[in-house]
């Protein structure tokens, strides 16, 4: 289990002139966890790791997707294509012109690999702990329990080539370090592509590199259209005025 101690040594090596910077004092609390300071702590670096591997991908994807890269085939037995997606607009416009049934797919893997990521059966099979009771934060479960039967089984999702399987604990460490760096610029670069979209001008330098203009809402990943229970009055929701 980390220290906030620990915390203090890792900022330093991850960026010496910041240094460790905790205004909320998270690492003095449990982080809204109902356990002691130091699950908390596994807590909060697990999110920002994971996170941070999410908006990686997510910066590229935008990316990819803003320059009208796709793939050439069909996306639904329906003949709709991933060029006919691609066309609507910017990497949000496309995610609200995919099928209901599209978007739930994504959902429904996303929701199991959640499920795989978090079970302590799984993570013991593979000699690890739960981050916030001892184990490694970041460290995701290997898909080998299904080998056997499933020989066909894609890559494990944590180190799928096995690149650092047999690198020394000190490349581990700065990979680690490396990672947690871009995961964090990555968080703030996808934002501020989500920003600029949203309200063009608002990011300094983004201006001139032609992000295409969203009008729809990143926080409502379904809209009307879908046709599933609830939605519809969720996006009724308005935030309460405040008189000043």
């Amino acid at each position: 289990m980390e220290t906030k101690a620990d915390l203090e040594t890792l900022a330093e090596k991850l960026n010496p002139v910041v240094g460790f910077y905790d205004p909320l004092a998270l690492a003095s609390t449990n982080a809204g966890t109902s356990y002691n300071a130091e699950a908390g702590i596994g807590f909060l670096r697990h999110a920002e790791i994971k996170h941070g591997r999410i908006a990686m991908a997510a910066f590229v994807g935008f990316i990819v997707q803003s320059n009208g890269i796709h793939f050439p085939w069909a996306m639904t037995t329906g003949g709709l294509t991933y060029a006919d997606v691609s066309a609507v607009g910017g990497p949000a416009a496309q995610w609200d012109a995919l099928p209901t049934a599209a978007k739930l797919q994504i959902f429904s893997l996303i929701f199991f690999l959640e499920i795989w990521g978090e079970g302590a059966d799984i993570l013991a099979a593979d000699g690890e702990k739960h981050y916030m009771r001892g184990g490694k934060p970041g460290y995701y479960p290997t898909f080998d329990i299904f080998r056997d039967s499933v020989h066909s089984l894609p890559f494990n999702l944590f180190d799928p080539f096995g690149f650092s399987k047999n690198a020394s604990p000190e490349k581990k460490e700065k990979g680690l370090r490396a990672e947690i760096n871009n995961g964090r610029l990555a968080m703030i670069g996808i934002f501020g592509f989500m920003a600029e979209s949203k309200t063009p001008g608002s990011v300094p330098g983004l201006a001139s590199v032609g992000i295409t203009p969203y009008d729809g809402e990143y926080m409502a990943p379904f809209s009307a259209a879908d046709n599933l229970p609830f939605v519809a009055d969720m996006l009724k929701y308005t935030l309460p005025q405040i008189n000043m």
